[in-house]
């Protein structure tokens, strides 16, 4: 089955994705790291991308869409992918059931992850990733991980919209655009709530518990 990971920038999503991944041998599908991914190979598009990022907008669906069809319609990862942070409004959570009902898949679980902003300020001012592994370490609560990191440190940075007044921007946008996603999904029978504000390893805990029902 597939899944959606769901919540506010910075509620962990990215973390969690990774339990899953290893736990239960899924592909994580982040738009973001898709979009980065874009950005990275300098083409006209990923510098458009990279523009809107850094001032904490969210690109078009058209774009968005398109880099997710190509996961989609791969054999590989069929009914084993992690929507993290996708659909981000009504119309891309339309769109998306429209993709994988056109090659005869669709969603299992919807996992929303609830914080509170001054949390996530806090996990995204100290959000580092790793540029080899992707691993997400924190500032503020894996300070022993991050010296010990077997990639090294200096393979660890900040994005470029990690800041103050980008996640301000970037929260805001998402409870007056993504916010009405939520109220898409409550009536879907499997649509779960977990409290993000919770330690990594309860959230983790309570999702396996969710993917074993």
């Amino acid at each position: 089955m597939n899944i959606i990971l769901f919540g506010p920038p910075g509620a962990g999503k990215g973390t969690q994705a990774q339990f899953i991944v290893k736990k239960h041998n899924y592909f994580q599908l982040s738009t973001g790291q898709l979009l980065r991914n874009e950005t990275k190979q300098k083409t006209a598009l990923g510098k458009e991308i990279e523009k809107l990022i850094s001032n904490g907008k969210f690109v078009s669906d058209e774009i968005v869409d398109s880099l997710l069809k190509q996961s989609i319609t791969n054999l590989k990862f069929r009914d084993r992918i992690i929507f993290d942070g996708y659909p981000r409004n009504v119309e891309q959570a339309i769109n998306l059931e429209k993709i994988l009902s056109e090659f005869d898949q669709n969603i299992g679980r919807i996992i929303f992850l609830n914080v509170a902003r001054d949390i996530i300020e806090k996990r995204i001012m100290g959000r580092m990733t790793c540029e080899k592994c992707n691993m997400i370490l924190n500032a503020f609560f894996n300070k022993s991980e991050i010296e010990l990191h077997p990639c090294g440190k200096e393979y660890l940075v900040k994005r470029i919209d990690d800041n103050l007044e980008t996640i301000i921007e970037r929260y805001d946008t998402y409870i007056n655009t993504t916010k009405p996603v939520l109220d898409f999904y409550l009536k879907n029978e499997n649509f779960y709530t977990i409290d993000g504000n919770a330690e990594i390893e309860e959230i983790t805990s309570k999702i396996n518990k969710i993917l074993t029902v």
